[in-house]
Order: structure tokens, then C-alpha cells, then sequence
């Protein structure tokens, strides 16, 4: 979020899949750094609790509403920065209102990895050259140097309760394989988590 989206104050910024592990706690370093930020997620509770409890300035659910109307409303200046997630069509929306040097982070494209045929787009791919914009993709082990200071600035912020989180545990080991098709089914919510035993005494 730092590194390759850059945020600024009064900069717009929107996070797909906002409602995960990843993309609730970069919409909330966006909000740290003085974003205003645009949630996207697949429910209406998962809405409520981004803009209610994690502080986002507006969310969007993608399975009930227009996800380009719902962001020209909620984006009216544009968006400047994109913590994309998913991919595809969504995506596709977010680039039709990128501003002028937009920073496309791309951490993943869960839309697409069970695809049974290619994923068509984005259509709006030539907005990256007009608006001049910069798409960089990136893995954990891209900044595991930073880790440190990762972790320092989280538990900081956890302490200073700028940064919230969901743990969201399945039980048993023998469940590991229902939890993770949550991931994709979009049922989870916050940090997907399998417990397989009590906590030592």
C-alpha cells in the first residue's frame, strides 16, 4: 500500500475484495495516510462494517449495485489510487475513472483463479496509457525486508485503535478444505483462519 500506492492526503482510494484480510487493513492504511476511501465487497453486512466500524468512507456492494455507477457517485474526483484484489470486471470499472497518474497495486485477481475459460479485458486497458498511469503487482516476499517495520506500524496503530480486525475461524482440521472455498465463494469475513486444536494450557 506504502511502497507502490504512495497515498496522499485528499487522494481517493478504492480497495476490491475490502472486506478480507488484506484489503480491510489496506483500506484503513489509506485512511491513516488521509485517503478518502471506496470499499468493494459482495454483501451488504460487509459494507456496513466497513464504512461503520473500520471507518471507510463509502462501500460498494458488487452483487447488488452498478460498481462503475456506484463509484462515479462515490468517487467524484476520480480515483487516484486502486489496492486491486480481484480483477476482471471490477477492475475494468475502476480503470474507467483513473486519474491522471493512478497507481493500479495489484495483489491479486481472485476472480479469475478459478476461471474455467480466459478472462476477457480489461476493456479499459488504453486508460492506463492516457491517464498515464502505473500498474505494479507484487508478492509478500517482494518487501519481506520491510517486515519489520510492517509489523511495528500495524501493532502501533492496533494499539492506538486505528486499525481494526475480523478473525474469521473455522473449527477442525477436517473443515481446512470447506474454509477455504470460502475464500472464493466469498462468504468469509476478515482474516480466514482453521483452528485445529485448543490453545495450550
Amino acid at each position: 500500500m506504502l511502497d507502490l500506492g504512495k497515498p496522499r492526503p485528499g487522494e481517493t482510494l478504492v480497495v476490491s475484495a475490502a472486506a478480507g484480510a488484506v484489503g480491510s487493513l489496506a483500506g484503513q492504511i489509506g485512511k491513516i495516510h488521509g485517503c478518502r476511501v471506496v470499499g468493494i465487497a459482495g454483501s451488504d453486512e460487509k459494507c456496513r462494517w466497513l464504512t461503520g466500524e473500520l471507518g471507510f468512507d463509502a462501500a460498494i456492494n458488487y452483487k447488488t449495485e452498478s460498481v462503475v455507477d456506484s463509484l462515479r457517485r462515490h468517487c467524484p474526483n476520480g480515483i487516484d489510487i486502486d489496492f486491486e484484489n480481484v480483477g476482471g470486471e471490477i477492475l475494468d470499472a475502476v480503470l474507467t475513472l483513473i486519474n491522471l497518474r493512478a497507481r493500479i497495486v495489484l495483489c491479486g485477481l481472485i476472480s479469475q483463479y478459478n476461471a474455467e475459460r480466459p478472462v476477457p479485458g480489461p476493456y479499459q486497458f488504453a486508460n492506463l496509457l492516457t491517464r498515464r498511469a502505473r500498474v505494479e503487482g507484487f508478492i509478500v516476499l517482494d518487501h519481506w525486508d520491510r517486515a519489520p517495520q510492517a509489523t511495528a506500524d500495524l501493532a502501533q496503530w492496533a494499539v492506538e485503535g486505528r486499525l481494526r480486525y475480523r478473525l474469521d475461524v473455522v473449527d477442525g482440521l477436517e473443515n481446512a478444505p470447506r474454509a477455504l472455498n470460502r475464500l472464493f465463494d466469498g462468504s468469509n469475513q476478515g482474516k480466514l483462519m482453521v483452528r485445529i486444536s485448543d490453545e495450550p494450557a
